[in-house]
């Protein structure tokens, strides 16, 4: 497998998750884009995938809740690369708190992250690829989407929000030659958690659950090449939001204790 002469955007790039996506289609040989907030991260990382795949990588400081931002990322990558053949919607950000001392601000700030500024930018790059008719837009969810717990509420609803998109638009866009790949993870070993759980304890608490963000990241490159509907990780989450679906009373169970941690 490879992905050599293949564009690679990734949003949220500076670290985490976003970085490690950036390495593996790196090591394939892509042109890789990150793209974050924080510029000198990502001239990091830029230089990185530089070493990594022997070819030219890009950097760009872009803020996804911002489409005037947006606007400028699609216009220098348009002009500066010319397309990109596979979209990683990786920014967003999570608060674990209870709902009703919640401060509203700040859901409105995650919603313009992780959802409506991932909409304005999967559009831009969507007309693209659909008017080349080929592509691949790969949208980070998570297992809050499928399985929602406690103190998880305006984060869980952002993530409702991605995979109900998520599955409306790969129906629109298979037509058009583009494929729509949602991923599904549970927690991950990142800086995420700094902000969604400043206390540290969650993932102390769900060591078992944790997923290696750079053996995440291998199975989200693998799809490049071959895309899927899904990808559900750890097996163990992925089987008990189905159960959450088919047999909600035993899921609310498992949503209220087994899995509620935070």
């Amino acid at each position: 497998m490879n992905l050599e002469d293949k564009v690679v955007l990734v949003t949220g790039g500076s670290a985490g998750l976003g970085a490690q996506i950036c390495y593996e289609a790196a090591k394939q040989g892509a042109i890789v884009i990150t793209c974050a907030r924080r510029i000198q991260m990502i001239g990091e990382v830029k230089e990185e995938c530089k070493r990594l795949s022997g070819t030219e990588a890009y950097a760009f400081q872009v803020d996804v809740s911002d489409p005037d931002s947006v606007d400028a990322l699609y216009e220098k990558v348009m002009d500066e690369v010319g397309r990109v053949d596979v979209l990683v919607n990786n920014a967003g950000f999570g608060i674990f708190e209870d709902f009703l001392s919640f401060d509203l601000g700040k859901a409105y700030d995650m919603f313009e992250v992780n959802v409506l500024g991932m909409m304005v930018l999967t559009q831009k790059f969507a007309l693209d690829m659909a008017e080349r008719r080929q592509g691949h837009i790969i949208n980070i969810a998570s297992m809050a989407g499928k399985m929602a717990t406690a103190k998880s509420t305006i984060y869980s609803a952002t993530k409702f929000a991605v995979l109900g998109f998520s599955n409306a638009l790969r129906l629109e866009l298979k037509p058009l030659g583009v494929a729509v790949t949602t991923v599904n993870p549970g927690p991950v070993a990142t800086d995420f958690f700094d902000k969604a759980d400043p206390s540290g304890s969650y993932l102390e608490k769900v060591d078992q659950l944790v997923l290696d963000p750079t053996k995440l990241a291998k199975a989200i490159v693998r799809n490049m090449k071959y895309p899927k509907r899904e990808i559900n990780k750890p097996v163990i989450l992925e089987i008990a939001a189905k159960f959450y679906t088919l047999f909600p009373t035993i899921g609310d169970y498992l949503a209220s204790g087994i899995f509620n941690k935070k």
